[in-house]
């Protein structure tokens, strides 16, 4: 809830619900996963994502605000958890059918660490990651570096000589498309696209076809750099001791 660029943005309202049911909707329709756990921060800002949770029989973890490593050790040590498919909460257009085909990868390749970043052929929004707990574990216990706290993976992608990391690409180079929210015109996209259907459970090959028709859409919200939160990270970088 505490997002600089737009607080609140998780509790947003699209197509009467709000953005974090769009995105805990979508991932429950994985195949590949057996529980889906929002793993939100103790600060009472955030009381209103525990209590939606709540409400609506979703599990939740609340841990560090800034060590988000901690915060998913922790969640995954408490649920005893062996493989986490890791998805930001402000992903209302992620793909389910995305997340499956990266798991299996993942079990395919017996990899420590999957992710759909290395390079970014997905568009922005559609950002997955598998690991294993014990690669999550390892990096808990070693990761030093400020943006290898405030992120859960940069650890394990920087010392690819400790882990298995496999990545799988899209059959197209999408990486110009910008569906996450992070500011009021990302989200004013999100809405956009989500008029344009019956139902929220369209995936990301029927928003390319609804683009192709009408690409004035793209316009919305584009220009925005990709990562900007992690390109903030390492600019302002220490070592923790």
């Amino acid at each position: 809830m505490g997002s600089s660029r737009l607080p609140g943005k998780v509790m947003e309202d699209i197509m009467g619900y709000p953005l974090l049911w769009h995105v805990i909707s979508r991932v429950k329709r994985a195949r590949s996963l057996d529980n889906v756990i929002v793993a939100t921060t103790q600060n009472s800002i955030d009381n209103v994502i525990a209590d939606y949770c709540i409400d609506n029989s979703v599990t939740c973890f609340r841990g560090d605000e800034d060590d988000v490593l901690d915060r998913f050790y922790k969640a995954s040590l408490d649920y005893n958890v062996e493989t986490i498919v890791r998805v930001t909460g402000d992903c209302p257009l992620i793909d389910s059918d995305v997340i499956d085909h990266m798991v299996d990868f993942y079990n395919k390749g017996k990899f420590d660490y999957v992710t759909n970043t290395l390079p970014c052929t997905y568009p922005d929004g559609l950002d997955i990651s598998v690991f294993s707990f014990s690669s999550l574990e390892q990096s808990w216990r070693h990761a030093r570096l400020q943006s290898e706290r405030e992120h859960v993976i940069p650890y394990i992608r920087n010392h690819p000589e400790l882990f298995k990391i496999g990545s799988v690409t899209n059959t197209e180079d999408l990486s110009h498309l910008r569906w996450t929210v992070d500011e009021q015109t990302d989200l004013e996209f999100v809405r956009r696209i989500c008029q344009n259907f019956n139902d929220i459970y369209f995936g990301m090959q029927e928003i390319i076809d609804l683009l192709k028709i009408k690409p004035e859409l793209i316009e919305i919200n584009k220009g925005i750099s990709r990562n900007e939160g992690y390109a903030k990270s390492l600019k302002n970088d220490r070592l923790i001791k």
